[in-house]
């Protein structure tokens, strides 16, 4: 039997069936990308919710996993070697995942090259600038008068969903007709920005048609339904 008891973060979250990869989580864009990605797979795991409103986040237990103490994170108990791997970034696990099943990955190099590039774009750039928006747009940033600091992240924001729909144009996905890492990573920023952050006017969204396109083709995946409550929330 599996015994990951020497892993710290295993003592606030027991592992029920430590025969399965552990994923440490909240449904936030970065959070669903995981479950998103586990669920396509089919890889067994068990989810723990990481509540940030008790700073589960801020935990001994939970940074002895996430030096960054930011979601997600995975402890996998049969990584490579046979060995239990820890991991923490939500592109990191991606790329680990679609290795480890062979899945939403190209085969061809130059092909898994692009992948990962598109997979970067998301990472430095829709993440940090959509999160940076709907800071300014939905939360505290609605206390200061002086809209310069929203107003900078809608300008980006609207670039960044040019580019995106501009390699969409003629495409089913980020790299053609195969659903790839790249839009598991994508997409859920894309359905927070115009959801939950109410932004859809803010960044003019209809000027973007072929984003619109495939986030509706997204979200009509029945893994991503259900990735998108998973952990579910107390």
């Amino acid at each position: 039997m599996t015994d990951l008891s020497s892993f710290a973060i295993t003592h606030k979250w027991p592992a029920q069936h430590a025969d399965r990869i552990q994923l440490y989580s909240l449904p936030t864009p970065n959070g669903v990308k995981v479950s998103i990605m586990l669920e396509e797979t089919s890889l067994p795991y068990e989810a723990h919710l990481v509540d940030f409103a008790s700073n589960d986040q801020m935990t001994p237990e939970f940074i002895s996993l996430s030096a960054n103490n930011k979601i997600p994170a995975i402890l996998d108990p049969n990584g490579p070697g046979g060995k239990p791997l820890p991991l923490f970034e939500s592109g990191a696990i991606l790329i680990y995942l679609a290795e480890k099943t062979g899945q939403f990955m190209p085969k061809d190099a130059a092909a898994r090259h692009e992948t990962i590039q598109w997979l970067m774009f998301q990472m430095g750039g829709i993440g940090p600038m959509f999160g940076q928006l709907g800071f300014f747009h939905k939360f505290a940033g609605k206390e200061y008068e002086d809209k310069r600091p929203r107003d900078r992240y809608v300008a980006e924001s609207k670039r960044l969903l040019g580019v995106l729909d501009k390699r969409l144009q003629g495409r089913s996905w980020i790299m053609g007709e195969d659903y790839t890492i790249a839009d598991i990573a994508t997409f859920p920023w894309v359905r927070n920005l115009i959801g939950f952050y109410e932004a859809a006017d803010l960044v003019e969204i209809n000027n973007f048609p072929d984003v619109t396109r495939v986030l509706e083709a997204f979200v009509a995946r029945p893994a991503v339904a259900r990735g998108l409550l998973i952990p579910k929330r107390g």
